[in-house]
């Protein structure tokens, strides 16, 4: 999907507004801090963590920070900018679809001022709006297909498909037994750890819990199955992915050296051992994906106009079909 200039500035100039509305809450949180190691803390799921104010953020919108960024570049230089767009609409409406029903909640007033949480819902529903408009850029905004001015979209190579589909279908089967267990120790916790709710603590823009971790699960295993097939969209499907799970695997690790579960490793239960090892996993499933899909796969040279049977066969000039020359040719050809 070769996207004209038009439809690559747009797809920019989109993912700018996003990255700005995230950073813009991204100060606020910083500024109401007064300790950038604070909010880290508190980003990070240390127990003793405290705030003079709640923030209205997580850590993965420091993620999304960078995957607008880079999605932003890739709309103006990549030759799968189309997908990049896609997957970028695709997880923005994900992620910012809960706040439509969680953010005006009766129990967000003892958190956030009226006024933070009429921002907040204008920032939703704007996200939301250019989440949509980045799908509808990528498909009005292709070339039309007699236009070979550039090469066709480099798929992931052979390697690094299977790598990537090892890494992140197994990272998002481990996701699911997570949820699988969690229903199983926390069933009184449902549907509000989905959907949000009174018994479910969660940013002010954020989705709740099992919203998020649902969805980071169903991107591992598309992005897994599209690496296996070496689909187009496989690659910034993939990095996204790998992006939240190197965060998130990030967060585990800091809270597991935070609490010294190192050091007592061999004592703790297996469940927390489980989590301790999950925390790592994601860390390496995320670094590796990251590494195979970043550098493209031997892009397919572009086709020429015209050609048909004899491609390839000393044919270039447009129009001309037939079978190819005899490799002797007779007197007179």
């Amino acid at each position: 999907m070769i996207l004209t200039r038009g439809a690559r500035v747009t797809g920019a100039v989109l993912c700018a507004v996003l990255a700005v509305i995230v950073a813009g809450w991204l100060v606020r949180d910083i500024s109401a801090a007064d300790d950038t190691g604070r909010l880290w803390r508190h980003w990070a799921g240390y127990y003793d963590a405290r705030m003079p104010l709640s923030p209205a953020t997580s850590a993965y919108d420091v993620v999304l920070l960078v995957v607008y960024a880079v999605a932003a570049v890739a709309s103006l230089r990549s030759s799968v900018a189309g997908a990049a767009l896609v997957a970028t609409g695709v997880i923005t409406l994900a992620v910012r679809l809960p706040g439509l029903w969680n953010i005006g909640e009766s129990r967000m007033d003892a958190r956030f001022a009226d006024e933070l949480r009429t921002r907040a819902l204008l920032c939703a529903f704007v996200s939301l709006a250019a989440g949509i408009a980045l799908i509808i850029t990528a498909a009005a905004g292709r070339r039309a297909p007699h236009d070979f001015s550039e090469g066709t979209p480099a798929r992931p190579g052979q390697g690094a498909g299977l790598i990537a589909f090892l890494c992140l279908g197994a990272a998002g089967a481990v996701t699911i037994a997570w949820e699988i267990r969690q229903a199983m120790r926390f069933s009184d916790l449902y549907p509000d750890w989905y959907l949000g709710g009174d018994r479910v603590f969660q940013e002010l823009i954020d989705p709740p819990p099992g919203w998020f971790m649902a969805v980071l699960a169903l991107l591992c295993l598309f992005a897994a199955t599209s690496a296996l097939f070496r689909a187009v969209h496989a690659r910034p499907f993939g990095l996204i992915a790998a992006v939240l799970l190197l965060g998130g695997g990030a967060l585990g690790v800091a809270r597991s050296v935070h609490y010294e579960m190192l050091d007592r490793f061999a004592d703790l239960p297996v469940e927390n051992q489980l989590i301790v090892l999950t925390g790592f996993f994601e860390v390496f499933a995320g670094a590796v994906v990251l590494l195979a899909l970043a550098r493209p796969g031997p892009a397919a040279p572009p086709a020429l106009p015209g050609q048909g049977y004899g491609q390839g066969y000393g044919y270039p000039q447009p129009g001309v079909y037939g079978p190819p020359p005899p490799s002797q040719p007779p007197p007179g050809w």
